[in-house]
């Protein structure tokens, strides 16, 4: 039966008979409010808290605390929002599925019916994580390279089809049909649900959150979603609400339009380094303004992707007359874009909203005509570039210090000449790899065209790519191909080495294979720091290839250019490309495309009976995906493989008390000392996995020869690969380790074991401390955690034994998952931290102040040890923010708290 709170619950015409709904305008009038001065995301998520209300999860208090948002209020209330469906990448995927196999297999276990473990909500899972770039510059790449995806993964793809039988909301978009936020844009995303309610129909908007951080794209098309951890999105399954505390809503008003040559991703890159010294983290941004009606809506698209690199929540665009053209050009049909429109109207929720007319928490404005050319890098995102400086840039970064985003280099070395065994010369700042990639920008048929026609004209002037240049095209769907191949593009794409290699993140997400032995080896013994270009959105140290230690975000046609430059130490703007037909220097500008040619191509990107024919075949009789068998029933089996296997966060004996009894932790010893900007790239186990290291001599020792090793995402599912490769990147720097004679810094996963003071392996210290029965401390720097939502940053940190973080900053989903799998996250406070405390690891700790009456963000202590016995007492905050993460303390953390709820029924 439909509650009617405040009578908000009304009948409309939805152009295609009477529906209901619940209006947002009646629930202003009923408390006296001006709805419409509301954010537009706000009242989205108000219109979930107040469909939602049923006196116990969602009371009359949280429908009123959210429908009474304040731009500028404290903010301490928490929102429980339930959304309307679940999107899962497979790196990400697969470990939640693992949890809720392992849920039915407690549940068997205590008598229960397994079945009691089943999704509440509609669930999509993409696999586009998982093929790499062994194969390019060649025309069967794809072919080649998803074949090595299927060898490789088979024992996962067999977990997902069980998957599939086992759970009724469980979907799997197969390999090889695109990236997940773009297939999630083109094809899975509605605008709006309905259901049957009391003998009617009942409409509500799309909402969601997803195990990838970039699910913000979605927000492009007025969407309301954002990345979250896995086991956040497991509990929001399970039927638990997503809580956050309320959030503060910035707007950014752009004005004017992009000037000639000026590509959206560009954009981007200028956005993302404003918002981010504007410090947005865990805020909703909403974009408006003349400026952002301007924009195409795969524009929009691109910004609202790169919300995770500009630190916000959401990056959002309401609804309007351009979502309208792209729904109807992406297939979506006549009868739901009518619904669809006519819902968002009655609601007050349609179009892009003008200067004043949205009470903001704080308003910025960017002008788009003062957008130029730039690059991003060569560590980070938010550190753009523009294209004529990107050459002095690099030159003055290679000899600054490593904690200044340098290379500790002699710049005399910028000019040295080295040899590879087979005769490659190569230079520090050299390109060896260059991808069309990622989600951020293969949705953008305007960057794909630019490149592509840059191509052709390339081509034409009798410019090539060197052929030890590891290119590839991995393009955000099987639409792309289709397009370019249309337009005659891919042709000349294909002449430059970018063949179609894969449909999937590829590079972006540290795919991009391997480089030739020759290559290697001359980059190891000389130290050179070569150089990749690539169109995707992250960036960070060791990602792209434990080898390149610069690495560069570009738009798809500056990535052809750099192909072709073969080096980052050239000015483009003034200098040439490279030399064409009879040596005549060929210029950037005699290459680039105008926006009248892409325009005059753009209408081959959104055909509407093309995306209809593309998703109506997700697989085909015989193809690779339909060959794979997956174990039947309702409980898995848990074979033994190295890739799947029953994860330890339950135990053989689940009680159905809460386990953590909260107190002091005492005696803890510090397992890592980090400095600012650790990300979840240097945390959880991610891109190639090294033979020498603790999970590398695991997997021998269980009989995987190294050509077999795959990848730390691929081995998502098995925890004792994982948690082997926690804190092991390649990059990563232990500031417990002294630095050595010539000032440098120890890099890669080792601590000092104390009190013995043994360097080895982070993960032999953590499993000799908890042998021993001591706790564990991290300790890190600024924006601990940013980067990818991955759950087993967390995970992995809970299974080395570690108690609590303490950390100047924590960004938005790393803390939650921290305090999300039972470990204190704790933030210094007054500006304090481990350099000015003088914390060298030497020491012992604890922490005081946790009691069972603990509190959201209360002051505890931390006491610091030192050697020679002398004593301080340091107040930090518990950054455990809401009374249910506190509940989820309690619990040992959110999955077991989920579990007992539901065996409890």
């Amino acid at each position: 039966m439909a509650h009617n709170l405040y009578k908000t619950l009304k009948t409309f015409d939805s152009g295609l008979g009477k529906g209901q709904y619940y209006s947002l305008p009646q629930l202003g009038k009923a408390l006296n409010i001006q709805i419409d001065r509301l954010p537009v995301s706000i009242r989205i998520v108000l219109e979930s808290v107040l469909r939602n209300y049923d006196g116990k999860k969602i009371s009359e208090e949280h429908v009123e605390q959210l429908a009474r948002w304040q731009p500028d209020a404290v903010r301490t209330n928490e929102i429980p929002f339930l959304v309307s469906r679940i999107i899962l990448q497979d790196f990400t995927g697969v470990p939640l599925l693992a949890d809720l196999a392992a849920m039915r297999s407690v549940a068997q276990r205590a008598g229960k019916n397994p079945k009691c473990i089943e999704p509440l909500v509609p669930v999509d899972l993409v696999v586009d994580h998982s093929v790499q770039i062994d194969y390019f510059r060649q025309k069967d790449s794809l072919s080649l390279n998803m074949r090595l995806e299927f060898e490789r993964n088979k024992e996962r793809y067999q977990f997902m089809k069980w998957g599939m039988q086992a759970f009724n909301t469980f979907k799997v978009i197969p390999p090889g049909v695109g990236i997940v936020h773009q297939v999630n844009l083109e094809y899975l995303a509605r605008g709006m649900h309905k259901k049957n309610l009391d003998n009617s129909i009942l409409y509500y908007p799309d909402t969601l959150v997803g195990t990838d951080s970039h699910t913000t794209m979605i927000n492009g098309i007025g969407v309301v979603g954002w990345g979250v951890g896995g086991i956040e999105a497991e509990a929001g399954m399970l039927g638990q609400p997503v809580y956050f505390l309320t959030p503060d809503v910035v707007g950014v008003e752009l004005k004017g339009q992009l000037r000639e040559g000026v590509t959206a991703t560009d954009l981007v890159l200028t956005i993302t380094e404003m918002l981010r010294k504007e410090k947005v983290v865990g805020k909703f941004v909403e974009f408006f303004g003349e400026g952002t009606k301007s924009l195409t809506l795969p524009d929009r698209a691109t910004i609202a992707n790169m919300a995770p690199e500009y630190g916000a929540t959401m990056g959002f665009f309401s609804v309007d007359d351009k979502t309208i053209d792209y729904f109807k050009g992406t297939g979506r049909t006549k009868k739901e874009i009518t619904e669809l429109e006519n819902y968002l109207k009655i609601q007050g929720l349609y179009g892009i909203p003008s200067t004043n007319q949205i009470d903001y928490t704080k308003t910025l404005s960017l002008d788009l005509r003062t957008c130029t050319p730039s690059l991003a890098g060569p560590k980070r995102p938010q550190d753009r570039i523009e294209i004529s400086s990107v050459k002095s840039t690099f030159a003055e970064l290679f000899s600054l210090p490593v904690s200044q985003n340098g290379f500790s280099k002699n710049a005399d070395d910028l000019s040295k000449v080295y040899k590879t065994t087979d005769g490659i010369e190569l230079k520090n700042g050299d390109v060896l790899i260059a991808a069309i990639t990622s989600c951020t920008n293969t949705s953008n048929p305007s960057l794909l065209i630019s490149a592509g026609l840059l191509a052709r004209a390339a081509v034409n002037a009798g410019l090539v790519v060197a052929p030890h240049i590891k290119t590839s095209l991995a393009p955000g769907s099987r639409i792309v191909t289709q397009y370019l191949s249309d337009t005659g593009l891919l042709l000349f794409l294909e002449k430059l080495g970018f063949s179609v290699a894969a449909y999937g993140c590829t590079t972006c997400i540290g795919n991009a294979g391997d480089l030739t032995l020759p290559l290697n080896y001359a980059i190891t013994k000389h130290d050179i720091v070569a150089t990749a270009v690539l169109s995707g959105n992250r960036n960070f140290e060791a990602r792209i290839h434990p080898n390149i230690r610069a690495n560069f975000l570009a738009s798809p046609p500056l990535v052809v250019a750099y192909a072709i430059a073969g080096t980052i130490t050239r000015n483009l703007m003034t200098e040439p490309v490279g030399q064409g037909s009879g040596g005549r220097d060929i210029y950037l500008g005699d290459i680039w495309p105008s926006s009248k040619e892409i325009n005059r191509l753009l209408k081959h990107a959104l055909d509407a009976k093309k995306f209809i024919k593309n998703y109506a075949q997700l697989t085909q009789q015989d193809d690779l995906w339909s060959q794979i068998r997956g174990d039947k029933g309702q409980v898995y089996s848990w074979p033994k493989s190295t890739y799947i296997a029953e994860p330890p966060f339950f135990g053989k004996n689940f009680s159905m008390q809460p386990l953590t009894q909260i107190g002091s932790i005492k005696n803890a010893r510090a397992l890592g000392i980090f400095g600012d900007s650790v990300t979840t790239d240097h945390i959880s186990p991610a891109g190639l996995i090294k033979e020498e290291s603790p999970a590398g001599c695991w997997l021998k020792a269980n009989g995987v020869q190294k050509a077999d090793f795959n990848s730390y995402g691929s081995r998502r599912g098995n925890h004792d690969v994982m948690v082997r490769g926690t804190f092991a990147n390649v990059r990563i720097k232990n500031l417990i380790i002294p630095t050595q004679l010539n000032s440098t810094q120890v890099e890669g996963g080792f601590t000092i074991y104390q009190p013995s003071g043994e360097q080895m392996s982070i993960y032999d210290a953590a499993m000799r401390y908890i042998a021993v029965g001591t706790p564990t401390i991290i300790f890190a720097g600024e924006e601990y955690g940013t980067g990818s939502s991955r759950d087993w940053a967390a995970k992995g940190t809970y299974l080395l034994g570690v108690k609590a973080v303490i950390a100047c900053s924590f960004e938005r989903i790393h803390r939650s998952n921290l305090a999300g799998m039972g470990i204190l996250p704790l933030q210094f406070k007054n500006k304090e931290s481990t350099l000015s405390l003088g914390i060298t690891g030497e020491e012992t700790y604890d922490i005081e102040g946790l009691t069972a009456e603990l509190k959201p963000q209360q002051e505890v202590t931390l006491v610091v040890r030192e050697k020679g016995g002398d004593l301080k007492k340091v107040p930090v905050i518990l950054r455990i923010d809401t009374p249910i993460e506190i509940a989820y303390y309690r619990h040992g953390g959110i999955l077991p708290f989920v579990l007992r709820q539901l065996l409890d029924i």
